[in-house]
């Protein structure tokens, strides 16, 4: 297809996108949004799998690494 009727195509899907309203099923979308959630958090699972495979944990603590002078200095650098 040629970049002009790509374009025109484009265009006319926006346009109904834009001005077409679908009915909304309002009682789906309560359901939806109220339904309970189960199964563990995610934060939860993330946690465990952690534990089992440590290589992977990515949120390294660095605080202690520096000292709260060296954070200052660093900051006072870059103002």
């Amino acid at each position: 297809m040629g970049r002009g009727r790509q374009k025109a195509k484009h265009t006319k899907v926006a346009r109904e996108l834009k001005y077409f309203s679908p009915d909304t099923n309002y009682n789906a979308l309560e359901r939806e949004l109220t339904h309970p959630v189960t199964g563990a958090p995610v934060d939860a699972r993330l946690e465990e799998d952690l534990e089992k495979w440590p290589e992977f944990n990515t949120a390294i603590d660095y605080t202690d690494d520096y000292s709260e002078d060296e954070f200052e200095s660093d900051q006072n650098k870059t103002a």
